[in-house]
């Protein structure tokens, strides 16, 4: 999964020496891995050398590769798992709900009458 001579942002899935995964964002694919490798690049993967990356997906800009971060940490062990073997499509954000009203809370309507 080389991505040399890319530029923008990439999310990424990295496999651990203890079996464990960690998500990250980075500009700069083979530097990153480099670094984690090197211990100098989290504290989490620093104690788990060494890693190897799994998965990586090009995005837009700093604030998408964020959220499918965000989205691939909200994912099960397993789905993760199946993302790094390509056996998923790209996981996406889920769609932001509208708020929950709370039990007993009216409708919105027009402000009763002084």
């Amino acid at each position: 999964m080389s991505a040399a001579g890319s530029s923008g942002w990439f999310c990424y899935l990295l496999a651990c020496a203890d079996g464990t995964l960690y998500a990250g964002i980075t500009t700069a694919l083979e530097r990153r891995l480099a670094a984690h490798n090197a211990g100098a690049a989290s504290k989490y993967t620093r104690g788990r050398r060494p890693v190897r990356l799994v998965w990586a997906e090009p995005c837009a800009d700093r604030a998408a590769a964020s959220r499918r971060e965000a989205a691939i940490k909200a994912l099960p062990r397993a789905l993760k798992l199946a993302l790094g073997q390509g056996r998923l499509p790209t996981p996406r954000p889920a769609a932001r709900r509208p708020p929950r009203r709370r039990a007993g809370a009216s409708a919105p309507g027009p402000a009763p009458a002084r």
